[in-house]
């Protein structure tokens, strides 16, 4: 009897430290579960960070990027246009002049080409000994504003059998030359090289033709030339372009 108890007793003792030792066991295995739960949970955050990270740089730097590469792109290339555009625009000698010719194109749109009722040309020797030169001098006469373009067209005798007198290329003027009412243009022309030669003929008038948009203008100018007339040499006879004042350099041939 008491041999039976002390077998009962020595079992539950058994079942006993067995049940704690699962137990210990046990709460080992969750415990290691809620520190690798614990540990992973920061290496997860860092994981998350790295991402964003790792997007923001693909965003912000990535050209290839669809979202923000392109709009970073965008915004950095539209920034450059504009300033560039600005720069250009407002600070460069080539702007300067673009925007005045342009002016001057609008202006010369606005105002028909002047025909020949429209302006009265008169024509004076220029102040040189032997005469070399004549400036024509073309006034507006037709109450509104006109274009004169490009050159006077020439002709020393019958216009018929009269040589062309060709035009100096570097008088051309950078803007359309238009004249309002009452004011004038000028042209340089060359008509001999001085002195006395065999192909000079004096001249006493002379007539001029204008241009129109599409080539030269019907109707001529008939000029009286200045007393005394003139000593012209077909051959050597050359005209600048319409300006509104002779210049040196450009009017000087």
């Amino acid at each position: 009897m008491r041999h039976h108890r002390k077998n009962t007793v020595l079992a539950v003792a058994a079942v006993a430290a067995l049940s704690l030792g699962l137990t210990a066991c046990g709460g080992s295995d969750t415990g290691a579960k809620d520190a690798g739960s614990a540990d992973s949970a920061p290496r997860a955050a860092a994981g998350a960070g790295d991402a964003g990270t790792s997007a923001g740089t693909s965003a912000e730097g990535d050209p290839t990027s669809p979202t923000g590469g392109s709009t970073s792109g965008d915004s950095t290339s539209g920034g450059a246009t504009a300033g560039g555009s600005t720069g250009g625009g407002k600070g460069t000698t080539a702007s300067t002049a673009s925007t005045g010719s342009t002016t001057g194109g609008k202006a010369a749109a606005q105002a028909p080409a002047c025909a020949h009722g429209d302006v009265r040309i008169t024509a004076a020797k220029a102040d040189e000994v032997p005469t070399e030169h004549i400036v024509l001098t073309a006034t507006n006469v037709s109450g509104r504003t006109c274009t004169l373009l490009k050159h006077p067209l020439l002709a020393f005798g019958p216009i018929q059998t009269a040589k062309d007198v060709p035009a100096v290329a570097k008088s051309r003027p950078a803007v359309p030359i238009v004249v309002k009412n009452g004011e004038p243009a000028y042209a340089n022309v060359r008509i001999s090289l001085g002195g006395v030669h065999e192909d000079n003929k004096v001249v006493k008038e002379f007539t001029v033709n204008l241009f129109a948009s599409d080539g030269p203008a019907e109707g001529s100018i008939v000029v009286k030339a200045p007393a005394g007339g003139l000593a012209v040499d077909e051959a050597v006879a050359k005209t600048g372009y319409w300006t509104y004042e002779l210049r040196n350099g450009a009017d000087d041939f």
